[in-house]
C-alpha cells in the first residue's frame, strides 16, 4: 500500500475539533453539549450583509480577478484607511479566509526549513499552515503568570538563527485574548528591522477591545521597514461571517503581492458571493459595533467571574479578542475534555473545551489549559462553568 507523505504524516491534528465524533455521539445520546470550543460568534451576520446576498442579480456566479474584486479591494482601502492604516487598494490581496492569506504569506518567503518565530500559546492551525509551507515553527513561550505578554526581546534574539525568516503574531490574540501595545509592536519592529525579517500580524480581532484605555496598533504603522511587514485580515469575526470564507492578505512589498499573485492563480479566485456579501458589510453602521463589543464585554466579565469561583483555576482576564486561557485543577485537559464529552452529564448536560496543548508547540507544555471561547450567551457560559466546577472533583475522583 503506498503511504502518504511526510507532509500529511506531520501536520498536527486541530485542538479544536479533533474531539467533534465524541461531542456528536454526546448529543446522540441526548445531551445538550455547551461549546467554548470554537470561535464561532451566535452574534447575528449584517443585515447589509444578507441583504446583498438575497439581492444578487446574477445570470452566472463566474470566476472573478485572482487578487479579488477591485471594487471591493477599493472599498477595503478606504476601510483602513478610516481606521488609520493607510494604504492602496493593490497593497490588498482578497483570499478565501484569513488562513489563505496566512498559507500565501508563508508560501512566498519562506523555502523548506526556513523558520517562523512565534510567542505561543498561539493559533493552532499556524502550525499547519507552517508544515504546508515545509516551514519550521520555532516558538518563544510566554505565561499565564504574567497574563501572556509578549516575551522579552532576549527570548526572541536567542531564538533567531541563520534559517530564521520571518516573526509571526495575532494581535488581539487567539487563543489567549491578550492585546499587544504599540510599545510591543515597535520592540518587534525594531527587531525584524536589526536582522531583516519579515513581520506578519493576524489582525483578525481588531475590532474586539473592551476598555478604553486600550487601543490597538497596527504594524502596517511600523515606519522605516514597509517592505518588512505583511498584514493578515479577515471579515469572519468582524462581521459574525465565517461562512463567507474572505480574508485578505496586506503589504507594500511588491515582491510578496508578485509571489502571492501565483498562488491565487492556481487557486483561480476567491469566492465570488462571499465578495459581493464583504463589500456590502463594509457599510456595516457603527451601533453594530457598539452593540457587539457590548455584549462581549458583558460575556468576558461573566465568564471570568465565574471561572475564579472554581478553587484551583488560574485564569486572566482577556483585553480582547473573545478567548481565555484558563488553567485548571486536572493533569490532562486532553483527556478532561474527551472524558467530559463521553462520560460525564449535568442533568443531560455537558461542556466541549479546547484542550490548550495543541496551541503549543513545546511538548509537554499547556497541558493543565484550555481555551475558552465565550461566543455563547451570558447565562449558556454561567452554566457551562457551573458543569465544569461540578465535573472537575468528579474527574480527579475517579
Amino acid at each position: 500500500m503506498p503511504s502518504i507523505s511526510i507532509r500529511g504524516q506531520k501536520i498536527p491534528e486541530s485542538p479544536i475539533r479533533k474531539l467533534a465524533p465524541y461531542a456528536e455521539q454526546a448529543k446522540l445520546k441526548g445531551h445538550k453539549v455547551y461549546h467554548l470550543n470554537i470561535g464561532q460568534p451566535d452574534i447575528k451576520s449584517p443585515e447589509i450583509a444578507i441583504e446583498a446576498i438575497k439581492n444578487i442579480n446574477l445570470d452566472i456566479i463566474e470566476y472573478g480577478p485572482s487578487a479579488g474584486y477591485e471594487s471591493y479591494r477599493k472599498k477595503l482601502a478606504l476601510f483602513y484607511t478610516n481606521q488609520n492604516v493607510r494604504v492602496s487598494f493593490d497593497d490588498i490581496m482578497i483570499t478565501t479566509g484569513g488562513s489563505e492569506a496566512l498559507l500565501f504569506a508563508l508560501g512566498s518567503i519562506m523555502d523548506p526549513e526556513d523558520e517562523v518565530i512565534i510567542p505561543e500559546p498561539f493559533y493552532a492551525n499556524y502550525s499547519a499552515f507552517a508544515a504546508e509551507s515545509s516551514a519550521r515553527v520555532v516558538p518563544v513561550i510566554s505565561n499565564i503568570e504574567s497574563g501572556f505578554t509578549l516575551p522579552t526581546i532576549a527570548e526572541f534574539e536567542k531564538a533567531i538563527t541563520s534559517k530564521t525568516k520571518a516573526i509571526l503574531i495575532c494581535n488581539p490574540n487567539n487563543p489567549t485574548g491578550y492585546l499587544y501595545s504599540e510599545s510591543e509592536i515597535n520592540q518587534l519592529g525594531e527587531l525584524v528591522r536589526k536582522h531583516d525579517l519579515f513581520l506578519i500580524a493576524d489582525e483578525v480581532y481588531r475590532e474586539f477591545i473592551y476598555d478604553d484605555r486600550d487601543k490597538h496598533f497596527s504594524v502596517m504603522n511600523l515606519k522605516g521597514i514597509e517592505q518588512n511587514v505583511i498584514m493578515i485580515d479577515s471579515v469572519s469575526k468582524r462581521y459574525s461571517m465565517c461562512g463567507a470564507r474572505i480574508g485578505c492578505m496586506v503589504t507594500k512589498n511588491r515582491e510578496v503581492i508578485s509571489a502571492s499573485m501565483k498562488f491565487a492563480q492556481a487557486r483561480l479566485c476567491p469566492p465570488t458571493i462571499g465578495q459581493i456579501a464583504c463589500e456590502a458589510a463594509i457599510d456595516t453602521p457603527q451601533s453594530y459595533f457598539d452593540e457587539v463589543i457590548s455584549e462581549y464585554k458583558e460575556r468576558r466579565d461573566a465568564l471570568i467571574t465565574e471561572l475564579n469561583k472554581i478553587k484551583g483555576v488560574i485564569v486572566t482576564t482577556p483585553k480582547a479578542a473573545f478567548y481565555c486561557i484558563a488553567q485548571l485543577p486536572v493533569d490532562n485537559t486532553d483527556d478532561f475534555a474527551q472524558w467530559l464529552l463521553e462520560s460525564y452529564n449535568l442533568d443531560g448536560e455537558t461542556v466541549m473545551v479546547a484542550p490548550a496543548a495543541g496551541f503549543y508547540s513545546t511538548p509537554g507544555v499547556g497541558l493543565n489549559q484550555v481555551r475558552i471561547a465565550y461566543v455563547l450567551k451570558k447565562e449558556d457560559l454561567v452554566r457551562a462553568v457551573q458543569i465544569l466546577k461540578e465535573a472537575i472533583p468528579i474527574y480527579n475522583s475517579k
